[in-house]
């Protein structure tokens, strides 16, 4: 399959399966709180992620309440988006109960990337992957696509009342907070201007061999950014394609706008 194979589809009314709707409401349970959503992208990208942030450290960076900080990283937590450690640290106090500290999982330290998120089970992944190559490429693309955009139109209304998403005034304001949201489930996306367009990189997909082994799943990461922007992005219909991919051979997956 070409990679123009995986193109932009013709928007479908998709029935969504229960499993779908399950893990978008967990999805939308862990991360639909603005707050919350700082809270991982903090411990996320903190200095020494092997260190781990206590909860009031948190608290002070973000401006809230320690206990507001704590109920969050529990959730997180739970939900296995963060690991919690009760290690002493060097040079701290020997009185008292060491305090706990959140770090990113381990997969996330050592460079394989967080298992987060997007936490379809594997078996049903490959399920559908197979299933879509068994279907004519442009109909397994468009569907792809469909369930995609379904799944970025959840991602964006969970994020109503967030400050960096209400009232978006521009087409790379709201790239911007597709990216964000992107990196909250997962994907290390950031934006940049190539070639006159705005675009987006991500840098490691949560769908993982899945996605090398069937290529037509790209087409979920696109609708995804194309859902998205339907909902944040004030300019009207946007144009969607992909640049390029890892499960072709790209060293990134970069989706232009």
């Amino acid at each position: 399959m070409s990679r123009g194979d995986v193109g932009v589809g013709p928007a479908g009314s998709s029935g969504s399966s229960g499993s779908f709707t399950a893990t978008v409401s967990a999805i939308t349970d862990a991360f639909g709180d603005p707050t919350r959503r700082r809270v991982y992208l903090l411990v996320r990208e903190q200095p020494d992620p092997t260190l781990g942030l206590t909860a009031g450290q948190v608290a002070d960076h973000i401006g809230v309440h320690p206990n507001v900080a704590r109920h969050h990283l529990d959730k997180l937590a739970a939900g296995g988006y963060v690991e919690v450690s009760t290690a002493r640290v060097a040079g701290a106090s020997t009185a008292g109960r060491p305090s706990k500290r959140y770090r990113p999982p381990a997969a996330d330290r050592d460079g394989r990337g967080a298992d987060v998120p997007v936490h379809a089970d594997d078996l049903v992944l490959a399920l559908l992957g197979r299933a879509l190559d068994q279907l004519p490429p442009d109909t397994a693309s468009a569907l792809a696509e469909e369930v995609g955009a379904e799944y970025g139109r959840a991602m964006a209304s969970a994020l109503t009342g967030d400050a960096l998403t209400a009232g978006q005034r521009s087409l790379r304001s709201a790239m911007q907070a597709v990216a964000s949201a992107l990196t909250a489930h997962g994907f290390a996306a950031h934006t940049e201007r190539h070639n006159n367009r705005l675009r987006i990189i991500n840098e490691h997909c949560p769908f993982g061999d899945v996605a090398t082994d069937h290529p037509v799943i790209c087409a979920v990461d696109r609708g995804m950014v194309r859902g998205m922007l339907d909902q944040l992005c004030t300019s009207g219909d946007v144009d969607v394609a992909m640049e390029a991919s890892k499960a072709f051979g790209d060293t990134m997956c970069a989706t232009s706008v």
